[in-house]
């Protein structure tokens, strides 16, 4: 597995692996002591990144990856986050008071079974807690020795810019994929200007893009996605035109539909790490498999053409979900 650098110190893997559905958020929760041999396995295939937080479970996944990694601690960097209040086991708004971030971080690292997380990232933007205030709070964390790098998710460019004055940020996340390139114009120069390293979260659409999703496939009530706009039976009907055409682009590769999603984000900057998500061994190697795979000048151009020209239907949260994300 090639490196990329996200800010200008941390060097991870090419492609990182989401650690969420292991346990959280996508319906049925695998067997525990696989998601954990699935992570070890991850590490052997050149896997160094990987994405968590105390949300997820919420804590519960902290602990998974904690037991996961505990052997292999030297050869991964953990992400974890903060940032949302929760109650009885469920996120009830947003709360980064700098005396809550200390507490979370207390508890991640305890559940991590570290003594350093490698990156910290608030979780969403808290509009009652100046920036300034959070980014004061980790750089304590990383003059203590408990934090290593700052990160921040679905901050605005106005809200990246504050906190960096601060404390350098080392990497952004937010979602990006061939379904939503909005960070493109939002994001992407104000990054490339300030040296942060970019994690899309979501990068083959919530699964979406494999090509394995129509109209007819059932989700349980545990999986998030049932919420979700895009994920109406008759949006996702409507959606199929794009995936068809990307099916029939990666066949003529000799690739899948999400190795080319994949290999189409390593491909946009040297600075962009996805995290893909997965609970099937199968797919943690289809995933990996996009890091070889080369797309030129013109695959690149007919890419963009296509996701220019054919409409994706739904938005990608429901209103209040979408009333979390920094719009500064």
């Amino acid at each position: 597995m090639t490196k990329r650098k996200l800010g200008a110190h941390l060097e991870v893997s090419a492609l990182g692996l989401g650690c969420m559905p292991t346990n959280y958020g996508y319906g049925i929760p695998g067997d525990r002591q696989e998601m954990i041999g699935l992570l070890r396995t991850a590490v052997d295939l050149g896997v160094t990144f990987f994405d968590t937080a105390e949300s997820y479970g919420p804590f519960i996944n902290e602990e998974l990856v904690g037991e996961a990694f505990a052997p292999v601690r030297d050869r991964v960097i953990l992400a974890t986050k903060f940032g949302f209040k929760l109650e009885a086991g469920k996120i009830v708004g947003v709360d980064s008071r700098p005396a809550h971030i200390r507490e979370v971080a207390e508890g991640s690292l305890r559940r991590l079974r570290i003594e350093t997380i490698d990156l910290f990232y608030q979780h969403r933007v808290d509009p009652e807690v100046p920036i300034e205030d959070v980014a004061g709070a980790v750089k304590d964390l990383i003059h203590e020795g408990k934090v290593r790098h700052f990160g921040l998710s679905e901050a605005s460019v106005t809200t990246i810019r504050r906190a960096h004055a601060v404390q350098p940020v080392t990497a952004l996340q937010s979602e990006y994929s061939l379904w939503w390139r909005q960070p493109e114009s939002d994001l992407f120069p104000a990054l490339q200007e300030l040296g942060i390293g970019f994690v899309p979260f979501s990068p083959l659409g919530r699964g979406f893009l494999t090509g394995t999703i129509d109209e007819n496939t059932p989700f349980v009530a545990s999986d998030f996605r049932i919420g979700l706009p895009r994920f109406t039976p008759e949006n996702r009907k409507a959606n199929l035109t794009f995936v068809e055409w990307l099916k029939g682009f990666a066949a003529r590769r000799r690739a899948t539909p999400a190795q080319v999603a994949l290999a189409w984000i390593l491909a946009q900057r040297p600075w962009i790490v996805p995290i893909p998500a997965t609970t099937k061994l199968h797919r943690l190697q289809e995933n990996l498999g996009a890091a070889t795979l080369q797309l030129s000048a013109e695959d690149l151009r007919e890419i963009d053409e296509a996701t220019n020209t054919i409409t994706l239907h739904g938005a990608r949260y429901p209103e209040h979900l979408e009333r979390m994300v920094d719009r500064q």
